[in-house]
């Protein structure tokens, strides 16, 4: 299957270099199959002269933010191509085995890859993505298909160029939310692959930053009375404001 991995990164050719071009390289990926999308032709200059050029395709001047950044990628590709989306941090890429064992690091994420797009080609789904936590308790070996929240991390989608499935600006900081529920109403199901993780630090330096309060508050009440059928509020313990999704259509394959 012929895919393309764009890896939208800002401020981090550090971490790019060292976290998930080494990861994507230690799990075999072809460097022809690598995209790697800045925001400025500062930028630009700095990844290409740090980064090893035998690592990856092409570097390509977008946009700036990360709303911005993921509808020029769309845009960029043509329409029917299957994207790869992956942040620049991934450290490792994990599977579930039990609920009682450590995830299990793996090195070919290519199988998974190619068996998810293939899976969303013959069911009409046309957004997949994995488990945002890496601890096995919040973990299954199941497909989930319905309204599930498909963190932005890494997740794939069969590309179109339609103005309805591109995030609100004032989703900024959860664009990835606006991002399934917007699949979603289109396509009715999105797919979530339960049993597969990474690891990543979340809320680096670079990319949003790490003081996100008014973002993530702006994002949360958009969401809300945008939505309000599909989802709720609430607040982590340290304040930080979020959303969660009412999930409709829970199926488990």
């Amino acid at each position: 299957m012929d895919y393309k991995i764009a890896i939208p990164s800002y401020l981090r050719h550090k971490e790019l270099k060292n976290k998930t071009l080494n990861t994507l390289k230690n799990n075999n990926i072809s460097p022809d199959k690598i995209f790697i999308f800045v925001a400025n032709e500062n930028e630009y200059n700095i990844y290409e002269n740090y980064l090893d050029k035998s690592t990856y395709n092409k570097i390509i001047i977008g946009e700036l933010g990360i709303r911005n950044q993921r509808i020029f990628i769309s845009k960029y590709f043509n329409e029917n191509d299957f994207i790869v989306s992956c942040d620049d941090d991934i450290e490792n890429f994990l599977k579930f085995k039990n609920k009682n064992e450590r995830l299990q690091k793996i090195f070919n994420i290519e199988d998974e890859i190619i068996k998810n797009f293939e899976y969303c080609k013959n069911n009409n789904i046309y957004l997949w993505g994995v488990n945002g936590h890496n601890n096995p308790f919040w973990m299954s070996d199941k497909y989930k298909t319905g309204l599930y929240f498909l963190i932005g991390v890494f997740h794939g989608y069969i590309n179109r160029h339609n103005d309805n499935l591109y995030p609100d600006l004032l989703s900024e900081s959860k664009e990835d939310y606006e991002q399934c529920i917007l699949f979603y109403l289109k396509d009715k199901k999105i797919l979530r692959v339960d049993y597969l993780g990474f690891k990543t630090k979340y809320n680096a330096v670079g990319g949003l930053g790490t003081n996100r309060f008014l973002k993530n508050k702006t994002a949360q009440e958009y969401l809300f009375n945008k939505y309000p059928d599909l989802c709720r509020t609430y607040f982590r313990k340290n304040g930080t404001p979020e959303i969660k999704f009412k999930i409709k259509n829970k199926i488990y394959i």
